[in-house]
């Protein structure tokens, strides 16, 4: 059953994934359908190629979350709109999970290429374009659409997955603040060019598309400015982030949610020193995971606790 929830329907779960249909995609599903209503003899199979439209872009997403949670991190919702689908993925932050993360998604475009070739392969031997013309139009129509998103999604324009890509392997050699610096400034200049080519095409599609990277660019390159200030902090020794293994930030960089004040909750405890709040887990400013003081500490062991003798002095 459909449940609305901020402009979406939500559609079903699978492995605690849950997908999101936004309600613009039904408008456009309907325009979409009704402009490629002469290309078959009936608009059924229209609505076929849309609902493989559907499939396709929801399998990419798939990707996307299952390979984040093979690297340990977290995928629990897909939102599917008009401009594609986005997997909302926060895998850890190293540069190969993300890499993984990021790169199963086209990887499933690449897959699905193979029996779909093999399906027009076959189709045209047995010459399906004379004696099943609808058939053969609505595989040839899915290959191509398998094969467009993926070019698209490979182009490096951030945060589009090529995008992405190049960031995460540049992450190696640059660092996690200069690779996303780096992206979203070579970004720009894609976003330029799908500009250029909205203009060239009067393509209303190419515009919102371009509009939708280029904020993306802007906002990766204002996160990477903060990375870099993040990255001149001094970090305190003896602590170490669960999920990243960063060491965190000296200094009152932590707020407190209840009076607003500025603390150092690895120097309090967890205890807002204003209010005297206390805060059960603590959030990394590098990766955003969070978790209780105590799993911070080196030599912490899940399931045990803190080895005896490697307890950081305070």
């Amino acid at each position: 059953m459909f449940r609305s929830s901020q402009g979406s329907f939500h559609l079903f779960q699978i492995k605690g994934i849950d997908v999101y249909l936004h309600w613009s995609w039904f408008i456009v599903a309907i325009y979409e359908i009704q402009a490629r209503k002469g290309s078959y003899s009936s608009v059924l199979w229209n609505v076929l190629e849309y609902v493989a439209l559907f499939v396709i872009v929801l399998l990419h997403e798939f990707g996307h979350a299952f390979a984040c949670r093979s690297v340990g991190g977290t995928a629990d919702n897909i939102m599917l709109w008009p401009l594609g689908g986005v997997a909302y993925v926060n895998p850890p932050q190293r540069p190969g999970a993300t890499l993984w993360s990021i790169a199963a998604g086209p990887l499933v475009n690449v897959a699905l290429a193979v029996p779909l070739t093999a399906a027009w392969l076959m189709a045209r031997s047995m010459q399906w374009r004379f004696s099943m013309p609808d058939a053969y139009r609505l595989i040839v129509a899915i290959l191509f659409t398998d094969i467009v998103l993926l070019l698209f999604n490979i182009l490096p324009i951030y945060p589009l997955d090529g995008g992405q890509i190049l960031r995460s392997l540049l992450w190696f050699p640059l660092g996690r603040a200069r690779s996303l610096m780096v992206a979203a400034f070579l970004g720009f200049f894609g976003v330029a060019g799908l500009v250029a080519l909205a203009f060239l095409t009067r393509s209303v599609w190419t515009a919102l598309i371009a509009a939708y990277a280029g904020m993306n660019c802007w906002s990766g390159f204002k996160t990477a400015r903060a990375l870099r200030n993040l990255e001149k902090i001094p970090r305190r020794q003896g602590f170490a982030c669960p999920s990243c293994r960063t060491a965190p930030p000296m200094g009152p960089i932590w707020r407190c949610n209840k009076c607003n004040s500025s603390f150092d909750t690895f120097e309090t405890g967890g205890v807002c020193p204003q209010c005297s709040a206390k805060f059960e887990k603590t959030t990394c400013l590098d990766c955003r995971h969070q978790a209780p003081l105590n799993e911070w500490q080196v030599g912490y062991v899940p399931g045990v606790g803190v080895m005896q003798g490697e307890v950081p002095a305070r």
